[in-house]
Parts: structure tokens; C-alpha cells; sequence
């Protein structure tokens, strides 16, 4: 696995429309570790080219408080160019690829990306992708996609479109959860994120399921997700980082172990269970979390 110092932080990522003045200009203000600039769903088809224009200087907007900035761009592949000409620009950190079906596919836009740092002078592999599995064909092939590129960060099940395509009436937490636990293993296995949570992005106004469904992606070792309203950022934030408890206790696993070692004893018991190796990776990859959110929240 990836070492965690090298991966994201994100948390929490706020979808904003590229063309909304109003949500772009308070974006900030929202204490998402990231921003996603919408260039997809939430853009009606004759506003697309008004808001790639608008794409520098919204860009410069949402990251002015540090945030990081990601842009989600189209699918077909004639707006997919289009997108990919008007993103690649400083500010940006990744890319979301909606519907990405195999790794052809993001070797493709890998490429295009390539040669839009290269014209404009930007640090070669500098803006990362971000694959969203939103159909059958994607799913089956999430294996391959997850080590097509270095540029590949994270992946996520898109919730709506993958719940259509196999013929949900809705997206369901618990019947959707089998499908996030394949993409989960296939992020792990390649070193990369996994984000998301096993519930439906769309519905913001029940915020107490929205928690119980970021407390799943949490047990089941996911690193952060997307939301579509400013009150579900804070939840995102919270959810995703370890509480003063799992701290506490991850501090008194490493110290106790690490005692032991340097004693030359063998095994050693903390609250009533033997500590082994796997337990203190646990402790110590929570505690390197814990102190990453920490520089992030001072600095």
C-alpha cells in the first residue's frame, strides 16, 4: 500500500458548479479539504463552454483558503477534449473521470494530460485523476483501471449512475455495499484512495442517515468522500478523522509495543488482546492521519 504520507487528504470534497457565482464565491469558506469544480451534471449542455472559460478564475477562487481544487469533466469524448484542454492549468490537483470504463481509457486522457503539461509548462504528472466507476463495464474492469496510470489518486462507485445501471429503484446502503467492498480491495491492492461512503450523494436534507452512512465508509476503511451541500462537510470532516479516543488509544498501542521491543520481550497484552504487527500498523497509520489533519487544520 501506498504510503498514506503521500496520498491525498481529502476528506471531505464539495461539489460546486462551475457556473454558480454564488456557491463558487463562498466555496472557501466551507472547510472542505478539496472542491470540485463541476464541469458535468450540474452544467446544463448549452452552459458547458461558458463554464470551461470561466474555469482560471473559478479555480483561484474556491483554492484561495488551501483548499485543493479538482475538476469533474464529461464523458463523451468530444466534451471530454474540450474539458481536458480548458483543466489542465495551475491550481488544479486532479481530474475526476466520469463513467471510466477501462484502463485504456485513462491511459488515453493520461496522455492528453501529458502533453498539455508539456506545452504549458507544468510539472510533468503534476494534476492527478480521480476514477469514478459508474457502470457495469467499469466495475468489471476496475482492476485494470486502478493501476492504468501514476497519475491515479482514487477511485469511487458513483452512487446514482451505478444504481441505475444494474436496475436499483434506488440507491440502497446495504444492497450497495457488496459493490464498493470489490472497487475497496482493487484501490488497496493498486495504493490508492478509496472514497465514498454506501448511500446516495443526491439526498442532503436528511443529515443524520447521511452521518450513518459516512460511519460505514469509516468502519469499512474508506478515506473520505463527496457531498452537494455545505452542512455535510463538517459531518465528512468529523466522520473521516480519528476521534480523541481512537487517538489516545493508537498512542498507547505504539508506546506500549515499541517499550516491549526495546525490552526484548515477545508479545504483549493491551486491554485484554495480544498487540501483533497488523494492530500497530493500524495504530500508527491512524496516528500519522491524525497528525496530517492537524498540520492541515494549523497551517
Amino acid at each position: 500500500m501506498t504510503d498514506t504520507a503521500e496520498q491525498p487528504l481529502w476528506r471531505s470534497l464539495l461539489f460546486v458548479p462551475a457556473t454558480a457565482e454564488r456557491f463558487v464565491a463562498k466555496a472557501h469558506t466551507r472547510g472542505a479539504d478539496g472542491i470540485i469544480v463541476d464541469l458535468e451534471d450540474a452544467v446544463a449542455p448549452d452552459e458547458k463552454p461558458r463554464a470551461r472559460a470561466l474555469l482560471p478564475d473559478v479555480i483561484a477562487t474556491v483554492g484561495q483558503a488551501g483548499a485543493e481544487v479538482l475538476v469533474r469533466i464529461n464523458r463523451p469524448w468530444r466534451m471530454t477534449m474540450a474539458d481536458l484542454e480548458a483543466t489542465v492549468l495551475p491550481g488544479v490537483s486532479a481530474i475526476l473521470l466520469p463513467k471510466t470504463e477501462s484502463a485504456e481509457h485513462v491511459v488515453f486522457v493520461d496522455e492528453v494530460m501529458s502533453e498539455l503539461e508539456a506545452e504549458r509548462g507544468l510539472a510533468p504528472g503534476g494534476i492527478g485523476l480521480f476514477a469514478l466507476i459508474e457502470t457495469a463495464k467499469g466495475y468489471m474492469n476496475v482492476r485494470e483501471i486502478v493501476h492504468a496510470s501514476p497519475r491515479l489518486s482514487a477511485v469511487s462507485v458513483g452512487m446514482e449512475d451505478f444504481a441505475e445501471v444494474i436496475g436499483m429503484p434506488e440507491v440502497d446502503t446495504e444492497a450497495i455495499l457488496g459493490y464498493n467492498r470489490e472497487v475497496h480491495v482493487a484501490a488497496r491492492e493498486a495504493g490508492i484512495l478509496m472514497m465514498g461512503y454506501p448511500g446516495s450523494i443526491a439526498d442532503f436534507s436528511d443529515l443524520e442517515m447521511f452521518r450513518n452512512n459516512i460511519k460505514w465508509a469509516r468502519r469499512l476503511g474508506f478515506d473520505g468522500g463527496a457531498c452537494i451541500h455545505p452542512a455535510q462537510v463538517a459531518i465528512l470532516n468529523e466522520g473521516f478523522s480519528p476521534s480523541d479516543a481512537e487517538v489516545e488509544r493508537a498512542a498507547k498501542i505504539v508506546e506500549l509495543y515499541d517499550k516491549t521491543k526495546a525490552e526484548g520481550a515477545g508479545a504483549v497484552a493491551f486491554e485484554g488482546k495480544m498487540i501483533d504487527e497488523p494492530v500497530v500498523r493500524r495504530a500508527e497509520r491512524l496516528l500519522a492521519r491524525h497528525r496530517r489533519i492537524a498540520d492541515r487544520m494549523s497551517g
